[in-house]
């Protein structure tokens, strides 16, 4: 015989629960835990305080990753010595007043994170107003000290030492110093993109290493971002992306995109703002992958800086603590204006590819070590100097690529020149009045045939094929309505679906081009993303890869030999068409060598 042990269950007490009001020290302790997850946190809290503040200078000190010291200082408006006390309590703000929360205009609203950090660790404040005196206030564990006078300038200085020393446990949860070191920068350098018009300086004192320092920038929106992002994100960044300005509906995008074949391997290079906050979205990264769809493979991400503008009582930025996530109230919206604002400005860069491919077509010639004194370089008489004569002997041998007898120039000056030969039956040599270019005719015209097939779909629309029997699809009540809402839209791209009584739908036609098809799983693989992102772009990238498909086997192959006139005429068509600077995978169609660089090799300069 079994005996089974009875356990009290440990979330039912024996006795009788007491509900009780916990004391403002727990509470704000409770708070940090959803505000202040480590150091990257606190300082993102303080910087936003600052810039609310009006702050045009910004100092950011940190040591041991942030664990043991935090400091920021900015020149804003400063706190007045009798509000400091104030300041330091739950829900005190002066950027709100209550009586709309849907019209957010500042970063920072709740009035939590001056509290919340004071609970967690011995925090300084030291503020000065234009025309008041400076004053201090120390925090300690949630205890506050008396006010003090202290010498100061005008503005704000927010020490913080020995975070989460009053939760001693949660620094268990951190990470090495050198992790929490990059989590800092990585903070204050997407804040100081959202704001080029305030220097910025970021210093680990710990190693007394000035990390990033940028001074404010000047001009108009779009030259002074275009400053700021060639400091923090290097000159290449700016030389290789374009400029973005779109608007629908009262929402504008605006910022800089990267050409497709100027990607990174990891999404780690997108900065998204809405209303200047950096954000995280789930819906706005979908959108830059339906954007780049086209252009990208699946392992490579594109590099963008992009600032959507709305009507603040249009987005709710109360969605998390940490307020990194937003909620649209037209999301279907935003998400449009952000793939076609991308593509219409990649559209616009034409044939134009990413500096990055010369670069690299560059580092790898090489050149002989050893020095050479060339003849050209010697006087007539010198010793050695035969005098050889140049006859038609010496170039009798045939060239192991086909060029043409006749060259003509007169294609010369266009932006990817003149072909002079093929080489490999492939790669199209072409001059140019600044130098030379190579095009992969493969991946060129491959990328041509896709953009006109693509423009005859859209042209002439999706045909449907009609199923002879239909295809019943069991769904949740919830999966059914969002596939519902979308059925017209479904049905401009081929896809028929109806109703078939409770809990499942009926596929009548699907698009013709996809052939066979696996019904049940592209209906389910739609539904999936319309629960992600809200809209569906799984059945435009079925017909798209199709399309790329039929586009390279359709291309001219590798080892066909062309005639000048075709290879002229491939270059005139890149030209005209966009996109034309990468394959349909993200690949550059074409590298562009200067004449000064081909000169470099050769030392002629």
């Amino acid at each position: 015989m079994f005996c089974t042990m009875l356990r009290p269950n440990p979330n039912i007490s024996q006795f009788q629960p007491v509900i009780r009001q916990l004391n403002e020290t727990a509470i704000n302790q409770i708070a940090a835990g959803e505000v202040v997850e480590r150091p990257a946190s606190a300082i993102k809290e303080l910087v936003e305080n600052a810039i609310d503040a009006g702050a045009t200078r910004i100092e950011v000190e940190y040591a041991d990753g942030g664990k043991n010291i935090i400091q920021v200082t900015d020149n804003g408006c400063g706190i007045a010595a009798d509000d400091l006390p104030l300041a330091m309590s739950r829900h005190a703000t002066s950027k709100i007043d209550g009586s709309d929360l849907l019209n957010i205009q500042s970063f920072g609203f709740r009035g939590e994170a001056l509290p919340s950090l004071g609970a967690v660790g011995k925090l300084t404040l030291t503020s000065r107003t234009a025309a008041g005196m400076g004053a201090e206030l120390k925090v300690s564990g949630g205890k506050l000290s008396s006010v003090r006078p202290a010498a100061m300038q005008a503005g704000t200085r927010v020490t913080l030492r020995n975070l989460f020393y009053a939760t001693p446990a949660r620094l268990k949860f951190l990470r090495s110093d050198r992790a929490e070191a990059q989590a800092i920068s990585d903070v204050v350098r997407r804040l100081a993109m959202a704001e080029p018009g305030i220097a910025f300086s970021l210093r680990d004192v710990g190693s007394d290493r000035m990390v990033f320092q940028v001074q404010a920038e000047q001009g108009d929106m779009f030259s002074a971002l275009r400053g700021r992002l060639g400091q923090l994100m290097g000159r290449e960044f700016v030389e290789n992306a374009i400029a973005v300005d779109a608007e629908r509906e009262d929402i504008s995008l605006t910022g800089f995109a990267g050409l497709p074949t100027y990607s990174r391997g990891a999404a780690v290079a997108q900065f998204v703002f809405v209303n200047g906050r950096p954000v995280r979205d789930k819906l706005l990264l979908g959108a830059l992958r339906g954007a780049y769809s086209d252009f990208l493979s699946r392992d490579r991400h594109p590099v963008v800086v992009l600032f959507v503008e709305c009507d603040p009582t249009c987005v709710d930025v109360n969605v998390h603590p940490a307020k990194s996530e937003v909620r649209f109230r037209e999301p279907a919206t935003v998400r449009g204006l952000i793939v076609s604002g991308l593509r219409h400005a990649l559209a616009e860069a034409g044939h134009r590819a990413s500096t990055t491919v010369s670069d690299a077509a560059l580092g790898a010639f090489t050149a002989q070590n050893e020095l050479r004194t060339y003849q050209m370089d010697q006087p007539r008489n010198a010793p050695g100097y035969s005098g050889l004569a140049e006859t038609e002997s010496m170039f009798e041998a045939q060239p192991s690529a086909r060029i043409e007898e006749q060259p003509q120039f007169v294609d010369q000056h266009k932006p990817l020149g003149a072909a002079r030969a093929q080489l490999h039956e492939n790669y199209i040599l072409s001059q140019t009045d600044e130098g030379l270019v190579i095009v992969d005719a493969h991946a060129a015209h491959e990328r041509l045939i896709y953009e006109k097939l693509k423009a005859q779909l859209a042209s002439s629309g999706v045909r449907a094929q009609a199923l002879l029997i239909p295809e019943v699809i069991s769904l949740s009540d919830g999966d059914m309505a969002l596939l519902l809402e979308q059925r017209e839209n479904l049905s401009q791209s081929g896809l028929t679906i109806e109703p078939f009584g409770q809990g499942a739908v009926a596929v009548q036609a699907v698009p013709a081009i996809l052939g066979h098809v696996d019904v049940n799983r592209l209906v389910l693989d739609i539904v999936d993303e319309l629960s992600d992102v809200g809209s569906s772009q799984s059945l435009q990238s079925k017909l798209e890869a199709i399309l790329s498909r039929v586009a390279c086997h359709g291309s001219v192959r590798t080892g066909r030999r062309m005639q000048a006139d075709e290879m002229n005429s491939l270059l005139r068509e890149m030209e005209a068409t966009p996109h034309s600077g990468q394959c349909n995978h993200g690949r550059p169609t074409y590298v562009s060598l200067a004449l000064a660089d081909i000169e470099k090799l050769f030392g002629r300069t």
